[in-house]
């Protein structure tokens, strides 16, 4: 349609709508938006639907009908506590979120009662009229009313990496790729300027569209382990309870006494707190990983994160620094890397810089590989006119990609110069001569062929190759294709985009905690292979195309993808069958990416990470994990809080359940043994609520204690909360029983039935406060929860009318004697039977790598990070060597003067790059 067709249908102006007018198209989106708004009442109620709920509420109606109010009224109060606390950290999680996520919002210029203003990108309504600039990101699908020079990065949405010029007229096209007068959202301007109506936001973009296919439910690990851990433990309650009943009516006790004593026991092997356990554990590593520069959408996703044993990774920009980078100079026969040029090649590349453009006062050049031979030779001190003495610029014919290379005229003293430096096989292609040893030999059939070699040598080992030639000029002004010819080579210029100085040593640490590496990328397959050799991610796997992926089916795709170690000329098709077929292997998948291409791949993935400022609202909407820096330690942070999660949420299972465990054995032991029983439903809830709630959140919410990667491989769901649990749950159990038990037997030696009781209700609470002050990354905060559960039994003990409440009497000092002697000795038990993690033992392993935990740590690949100044933790792990440099750090530590570039060709290098294929960089 015409402009002003669209704007009449939307009933807009050029100058835009009106604030009643926007105010009244948003109230539809704004009521959806705040569905995700969660109230505390809301949240509390859901917190309610636990198999819990039922055992605690039919406690308390027992309770009620046997005349036992107040302990129904406690019980009750029990009940909606915890749903309280868990319904305020539901809020305060969401709350976090969303005020992490304002922090994302992209400002964008509005035309608005025929003013300009700048409003969030989210607060949008179709029939909106925005202005855009060159670099702005395009927020909502648009329809052009002006257009000055516009060339749009489509890339994230439709694969092409050309540049699209964008016009305001009628262009009515069926593929998305072909609509040039249409903008859409998560793509970007390249140049020019633009103004146009939003005609489509949010899910109704095409980007939003891709963004909701292939979507899945992902269950959560730890909630699902819960429910299961939950419906063992209520069973396992009411028969507790139910044995007691029988018990007492066979000793003919009166039927209000048995049924009081079988629901005292029930409530006691309730676990009020394991609702919410991994709820505070999930939200606790979120906001540190937020303070890393990981924003989590939804906090269960840090279970999510521990489970992970395969990565994704696009190479650029991750793995990379993103920015292609000068990285040697060859004269065609002879390579050598910047850090060691001679004469000559210093000349090699002041012609490639007089063939560039010129950057005035450090102005930015918008084509990165002109940035790249730029700074390159600033780096070095080469000025354009070494070589050349007097050299100046007269006329420049940019680079275009259809054009493939970049033409100047200069002039030296009265005489010209034409400099082009351009795709090899455009320029090679126009050489008659080339320059050696100072001086001019014939570029005959020979010479090419030795200069071609050496250019696909480069190739293979992952270079983009730039040719460098010049001829003498006559002073003609105008430039063009015709003046291409009779060249001289002067050399080669090898750029590649440099690993980060950090990712070897983080890719090395996940593969040490059991995560695959898979990269998925769109180079040439010897460019890819070159970064995952360097990168060590190889280790003996495949390397595998996009063609190879389009010529198998589901199945052998699935059979052969965990044998993959690069996938390489790959498109975002490729990426989501390569993650589906990961996943039916068993596999949990993580995926990154940044494009709106990338958004089905991100969606169903088991953990989608959107990476950087980059990614696209497409990407972040569809990704459970937003990295706000690029940064792939902060992937390995991310890991690592997951593992870490799960062994806390280990630690603060096996301190309620096996104290429950304990606190049942002990009071089914004094039950057979006595008809009176030890403890009554106000002391068990007493317990339960000293020993559960502020101890197990403080356990919950721990960083991460020290971290080995052969510790991290020993966390996760089934090694976490499988026999680990079991294995813990049990001793804790058993040590608690027994040092209640012991302290019973004790006070009924030295005292009355209600002394031995009392002394028995302050040695179990001890004796699993005890066993949580000697566990494994202890904090400050578990220290003072656990020594505020004791300071408050105290005071409940020690004062006559509370304690009395209770069924309790103030202890005299051989009392507490006894029962903090349990309590040392409890202690003492736990830490000596508490198990050695296999990661805490020193790695020794014939003169091979020593692994250590090192946090905090400072990044080496930037100055002045945001969390070094801030002093941040990281829990990202180092290696270091032990003995002698391996083979690539001698390599990178010492290079030899010829033909050692930082890459190494493979030892069966793949297919050379065809001539047919542009190696510009651009």
């Amino acid at each position: 349609m015409s402009p002003s067709t669209v704007l009449e249908l939307l009933d807009s102006s050029p100058n835009g709508l009106t604030d009643s007018d926007a105010q009244q198209r948003a109230l539809g989106r704004q009521d959806h938006s705040q569905q995700g708004r969660t109230s505390l009442l809301l949240a509390s109620l859901d917190e309610l639907a636990s198999p819990l709920t039922p055992a605690l509420a039919g406690g308390a109606a027992i309770s009620a009908t046997i005349g036992a109010t107040a302990d129904a009224i406690i019980i009750s109060a029990v009940l909606g506590l915890n749903a309280l606390i868990g319904g305020v950290q539901r809020v305060s999680a969401d709350r976090a979120l969303r005020k992490l996520l304002d922090a994302t919002v992209i400002p964008v210029a509005l035309r608005r009662n025929e003013k300009r203003t700048r409003v969030p990108a989210d607060e949008l309504v179709p029939g909106d009229v925005i202005d855009l600039v060159a670099g702005d990101a395009v927020p909502a699908d648009c329809r052009l009313l002006e257009a000055d020079g516009v060339e749009v990065d489509e890339s994230s949405l439709t694969g092409e990496s050309q540049l699209v010029p964008k016009t305001t007229a009628a262009t009515p096209a069926a593929a998305v790729a072909d609509r040039h007068c249409m903008l859409y959202q998560g793509t970007a301007i390249a140049a020019g300027r633009a103004a146009a109506v939003v005609v489509a936001t949010a899910e109704a973009t095409e980007a939003g569209s891709a963004a909701g296919t292939d979507a899945t439910d992902r269950p959560g690990g730890v909630a699902a382990r819960l429910r299961t851990l939950t419906k063992v433990t209520v069973p396992i309650s009411i028969g507790a309870g139910g044995l007691l009943l029988v018990a007492d009516l066979l000793r003919r006790q009166p039927i209000g006494a048995a049924l009081g004593r079988a629901v005292s026991l029930a409530v006691a092997a309730v676990p009020e707190g394991l609702p919410f356990v991994a709820t505070v554990a999930e939200l606790a590593a979120a906001r540190r990983l937020s303070k890393r520069g990981a924003l989590v959408h939804n906090s269960s996703t840090i279970e999510a994160l521990g489970r992970a044993d395969v990565l994704c990774f696009d190479k650029t920009g991750t793995l990379t620094e993103g920015r292609i980078a000068l990285r040697g100079v060859s004269d065609g026969a002879t390579t050598h890397i910047v850090e060691n040029l001679s004469t000559a090649d210093r000349k090699i590349l002041a012609a490639a810089l007089r063939a560039s453009p010129l950057a005035e006062n450090g102005e930015l050049l918008p084509h990165p590989t002109d940035r790249a031979v730029v700074e390159g030779a600033r780096a070095l001190g080469v000025q354009p006119a070494e070589g050349t003495s007097g050299w100046q610029l007269v006329e420049e014919l940019p680079f275009e990609p259809s054009r493939g290379y970049h033409m100047v005229l200069g002039r030296v003293g009265s005489d010209h110069l034409l400099s082009i430096k351009g795709a090899p096989e455009v320029v090679l292609a126009q050489c008659t001569h080339w320059r050696r040893d100072g001086a001019d030999v014939a570029f005959d059939d020979d010479a090419r062929l030795g200069v071609e070699e050496e250019f696909d040598r480069l190739a293979r080992q992952g270079y983009r190759v730039l040719a460098v030639a010049e001829r003498p000029a006559t002073g003609r002004r105008d430039l063009d294709d015709s003046r291409l010819r009779d060249l001289r080579l002067t050399g080669l210029l090898a750029l590649a985009d440099s690993v980060r100085p950090t990712a070897a040593a983080a890719v090395d640490q996940l593969q040490q905690a059991g995560v695959q590496i898979i990269m998925i990328t769109g180079d040439h397959p010897s460019t890819a292979e070159a970064i995952a050799a360097e990168l060590g991610i190889l280790r003996g796997h495949q390397i595998m195309t996009g063609t190879d992926v389009d010529a198998l089916t589901d199945d052998e795709l699935a059979a052969k993808a965990a044998d993959i170690a690069v996938f390489a000329r790959t498109t975002p098709a490729h990426k989501a069958r390569i993650v589906q077929a990961l996943q039916r292997t068993g596999r949990a998948v993580a995926v990154t990416g940044d494009g709106a291409n990338d958004a089905p791949a991100i969606r169903i993935a088991d953990i989608g990470i959107a990476l950087g400022e980059r990614a696209t609202p497409a990407a972040r909407e569809a990704a459970d994990v937003v990295v706000t820096d690029d940064r792939i330690e902060t992937i390995v942070d991310a890991i690592v809080e997951g593992r870490a999660m799960w062994a806390s949420v280990r630690d603060s299972l096996a301190l309620l359940l096996g104290g429950n465990l304990g606190e049942v054995l002990f009071t089914v032991a004094t039950g057979l043994l006595t008809p009176g029983g030890s403890m009554n439903a106000r002391q068990m809830l007493l317990v339960n609520l000293l020993t559960d709630v502020i101890p197990a959140m403080a356990i919950a919410v721990r960083p991460p204690p020290e971290i080995t990667p052969e510790m991290l491989l020993e966390e996760g769901p089934d090694a976490s909360l499988g026999a680990a649990l079991h294995r813990d749950i049990y001793r804790r159990g058993v040590i608690t029983a027994a040092a209640a038990f012991i302290a019973w037997l004790l006070g009924r030696a030295t005292g009355t039935r209600r002394h031995a009781d009392t002394v028995a209700l302050v040695a179990l609470v001890g004796a699993q406060l005890g066993q949580t002050l000697v566990i494994r990354g202890r904090t400050p905060l578990v220290v003072a929860g656990s020594l505020v559960s004791m300071a408050a039994l105290a005071a409940i003990v020690q004062t006559p009318g509370l304690s009395h409440f209770f069924g309790s009497i103030p202890l005299l000092p051989h009392g507490w004697a006894i029962a903090l002697g349990c309590t040392i000795a409890a202690s003492a038990a736990g830490l000596v039977f508490q198990p050695r993690a296999r990661g805490q033992q020193a790695v020794q392993s014939a003169g091979a790598e020593k692994i250590e935990a090192v946090a905090p740590h400072h990044d080496t690949d930037r100055e002045a990070a945001p969390d070094d100044r801030d002093g941040r933790k990281s829990y990202s792990l180092h290696i270091t060597q032990s003995q002698a440099p391996t083979k690539d750090a001698q390599h990178h530590a010492e290079p030899a003067p010829t033909t050692n570039l930082p890459f190494t060709a493979p030892a069966d290098p793949p297919t050379p790059r065809s001539h047919d294929e542009p190696q510009s960089a651009r």
